[in-house]
């Protein structure tokens, strides 16, 4: 008996339907323009797949009104629908307090429009676990958001997820106004000596003074850091060793350190979120990726009070053993309002990254635009790296910086200090010499700077390869290039206010071309460094080089080419 062939269609209609109604997942219809004119090779990332099944916390016991904890309510329902094969936990409007939550896989945690997860301030309820932090393999206390060995886990709907930063944070007086000032002394807490900064408790200060930044390296056993535990403030969402995790729609803010922490996860998306920190939270960043593969970043928004969007691959050794690279990174179409740095890299790179596109960016305002940092000891290569069309405004440092200085400080911090010092020590290259090359800047507009360009690397690592062109810039300072080979710049305006626009040391193998600044002075170009060589500057009908370069003593003869 032959079956006909419209049978045959409509049996396979009726699977694929079926299908699709045990699995359900934010869907993005314009996927495809997500993967246009990327440079690499990159499998599309891959979405959790999410089976129809839905809880609503309200059928756990959830008590609406932020006073009743509710951490036995988001641990049921997280139960319940996960013994269903997984699926969607609802979070309706409302106020609802809670410790922490622990994924599972095949979960989505949907926070609809006028839901508050609000995480308690009892420091109690966040036991110490062995993770990483900043890089470094350490004891923290668990994070409010917290999950392992997972797969597919998403985080959808327009609710907003708050990490009751405020109770953990260090804060500076400097960055306060003098009302919220007052407000934190009153809450409790301690000052230290000077009166300038305060601490959510005395032991909090003293962990603090004996710290790597922010990770007590002499500290070994749980029962050490244990005693230290109001110091060990845990990133809001930790999520590690896992695959296919999204972020669509919710807000995240207020965190205790990091706010959004994906460690080791392969196809990862990040996309129409906002994450919001105080811009005086100490280590307040907005989302850090670390040592992740297949990954987008896109039609997002960030307000923070350090970097903004950073890729990371774990620091110094600890890093290095682990050998898990950043990789297969698309960063477009983002918001950053304030930050130490719109897109970083680094400076915990040590397992390296490699293959990332950053495009259609506005960074209004933030500390830095384009950062790129590290430092002796890390390790690590960063490579490939392609970025374009991002838009800056009222940087009040560097637009774009490299600097292998790196030494835990903003760059206002850096220069409030005197600013970044040549050094002209070389040291053995080994496993601890980080490297950044291969590097395509493009399409750059920067309104407003206190420097459009400073790029350092170290004299026994130059930075290499680093073409920047069709970039425009209004800025108190032009470039600083130090220990840097194969710097081409081309198609670059600028109108710098002070009269050296371009500064160079020990620079190797670079070209300009095309090149338009305001300055007619002797010195808008100077070139120092006895390792200088094979650096042509190509004048052109509006620009004479050979008016306005000044050589120094220590070039050596036909290093520069005018």
């Amino acid at each position: 008996m032959k079956t006909k062939p419209i049978n045959l269609f409509c049996i396979a209609l009726t699977v694929l339907i079926t299908l699709w109604s045990k699995n359900s997942v934010a869907q993005n219809s314009k996927s495809d323009e997500t993967y246009k004119n990327i440079e690499f090779k990159m499998a599309k990332v891959k979405e959790p797949i999410i089976p129809n099944n839905s809880v609503n916390i309200k059928d756990f016991g959830a008590v609406n009104g932020g006073t009743v904890l509710n951490t036995k309510a988001f641990a049921d329902a997280i139960a319940a629908v996960s013994k269903k094969g997984g699926g969607k936990v609802i979070i309706p409007p409302g106020i609802w307090l809670t410790g922490p939550i622990i994924l599972k896989s095949n979960i989505e945690l949907h926070a609809e429009t006028g839901a508050l997860i609000k995480f308690s301030t009892d420091k109690s309820l966040y036991p110490l676990i062995e993770t990483s932090f900043e890089g470094l393999n350490t004891w923290r206390c668990i994070s409010p958001i917290y999950g392992k060995n997972l797969e597919n886990v998403a985080f959808t709907g327009k609710g907003v997820w708050d990490g009751s930063g405020e109770v953990w944070r260090q804060v500076k007086k400097s960055k306060l106004t003098e009302s919220q000032w007052k407000k934190f002394v009153a809450s409790g807490g301690v000052l230290n000596e000077k009166k300038d900064s305060w601490y959510p408790s005395e032991t909090f200060m003293n962990a603090s003074k004996g710290a790597d930044q922010n990770v007590r390296l002499d500290l070994k056993t749980k029962e050490e850091f244990e005693a230290i535990h109001d110091f060990l403030r845990p990133v809001m969402v930790s999520i590690q060793n896992s695959k296919r995790v999204l972020f669509d729609g919710p807000v995240f803010q207020n965190s205790p350190a990091w706010n959004i922490h994906p460690l080791m996860v392969e196809d990862l998306i990040v996309r129409n979120v906002s994450v919001r920190n105080p811009w005086f939270s100490q280590n307040g960043d907005g989302l850090d990726v670390e040592s992740c593969k297949n990954v987008i970043i896109e039609n997002s928004s960030f307000d923070v009070g350090d970097d903004a969007i950073c890729i990371k691959s774990g620091k110094d050794k600890d890093g290095r053993d682990r050998a898990v690279p950043c990789e297969n990174i698309i960063v477009r179409n983002n918001i950053v309002y304030h930050g130490h740095g719109g897109v970083t890299v680094g400076s915990e790179m040590s397992s390296g990254v490699k293959n990332m596109h950053v495009s259609n960016c506005s960074f209004m305002g933030t500390d830095v635009g384009l950062r790129f940092k590290s430092n002796r000891g890390r390790g690590g290569v960063v490579e490939n790296i392609f970025i374009s069309d991002i838009f800056m405004t009222d940087i009040p440092s560097q637009a774009i910086s490299f600097d292998l200085y790196y030494g835990g400080k903003s760059i206002a911090e850096t220069l409030a200090e005197g600013g970044n010092k040549i050094n002209t020590k070389m040291v053995p290259i080994d496993e601890k010499t980080p490297q950044f090359k291969n590097i395509s800047i493009k399409n750059i507009t920067i309104a407003g700077a206190y420097q459009a360009v400073f790029l350092q690397g170290l004299p026994e690592m130059n930075l290499e390869n680093i073409e920047i062109s069709n970039l425009t810039a209004k800025a108190d300072k032009g470039f600083s290039i130090i220990d840097a080979k194969g710097i081409k710049l081309n198609n670059i305006k600028l109108d710098i206010k002070e009269s050296n626009i371009f500064d160079i040391y020990n620079g190797k193998n670079m070209s300009f071309k095309n090149i338009e600044f305001n300055s007619t002075s002797p010195k808008a170009v100077t070139i120092n460094g006895a390792a200088s060589k094979n650096i042509e500057l190509v004048s052109s009908p509006k620009l004479d080089y050979s008016k306005t370069t000044s050589i120094g003593e220590t070039v050596p003869k036909g290093a520069v080419k005018l």
